[in-house]
């Protein structure tokens, strides 16, 4: 049984691996075959060729490395089982990706008994990777390699809000969205997953998301906490289950966050 953790640079190559599935096909509807699966709450909610082949990519090279692993994965399910899990986003931001917006990423996190410890964002479009080696997170791009550090010492009434879409505010109104969007500085649609990674970097102090799945979540749990942020569901829990999350670069914004929330 082979239950050691794997090193950052197995990461890299697991992106290595799913960017050659997802980069030919953005932008480019002769090689994208796009179908729509049901959610609640959706008319469209898609699904390409670029998400399958990218996750069969990944998932074949950790079955040949880490076969006594377990995989969960958006489009193929949970494979496996035992204390470490693989946990896959192959294209989170589907909708951003046939829009041809690049902020949707290849999300690969890892748990250790059910708690994120590794982390990776790929973004091949623009060139960057963001990733948390279990002590400290990174980023690599055009301005070259950094670690990352989210923002500290704000308010609430400074701080930057994103929300990925204004359409599940009204599905929970026992969310007090309103209050926290009076209170923040601005807030900003779009960004998907690329937002948490700017969370990271410290140019977005609050997300808040309404309704994730752990393959949409658990890569960047790693990713704002090595950062130096705090990642939670509303009641204030450990987010790698889902559900409502909220993640703020500053603990302090996050306390003030969660309490405007419930007000």
């Amino acid at each position: 049984m082979n239950h050691a953790l794997p090193d950052i640079a197995f990461l890299h190559e697991l992106a290595d691996a799913a960017d050659k599935q997802t980069l030919p096909r953005f932008r480019s509807r002769l090689n994208l075959h796009v179908d729509t699966k049901p959610k609640e709450g959706y008319r469209f909610d898609p699904v390409t060729d670029a998400d399958r082949e990218a996750e069969r990519a990944i998932r074949a090279l950790i079955d040949a490395r880490y076969p006594d692993h377990s995989i969960m994965g958006e489009e193929f399910g949970i494979t496996g089982s035992g204390p470490l899990q693989w946990v896959l986003d192959p294209v989170d931001g589907t909708r951003p990706f046939l829009c041809g917006i690049p902020v949707w990423g290849t999300l690969i996190g890892l748990t250790v008994e059910g708690r994120a410890h590794l982390g990776m964002l790929s973004q091949p479009f623009t060139g960057e990777r963001f990733w948390a080696d279990g002590r400290q997170s990174w980023r690599s791009g055009p301005q070259g390699n950094a670690p990352l550090t989210t923002r500290k010492g704000l308010s609430l009434d400074q701080a930057i809000l994103h929300v990925t879409s204004p359409e599940p505010i009204a599905r929970f109104p026992e969310v007090n969205f309103a209050a926290l969007d009076d209170a923040a500085l601005m807030t900003r649609y779009g960004g998907e997953c690329y937002a948490m990674a700017m969370l990271a970097a410290g140019q977005i102090d609050l997300c808040l998301e309404y309704a994730l799945q752990p393959y949409d979540i658990v890569a960047l749990i790693p990713i704002i906490e090595q950062a130096g942020g705090v990642v939670t569901s509303l009641s204030g829990g450990r987010p790698e289950a889902g559900g409502h999350i909220l993640a703020a670069g500053c603990p302090e914004v996050h306390a003030q966050a969660l309490q405007r929330l419930h007000s």
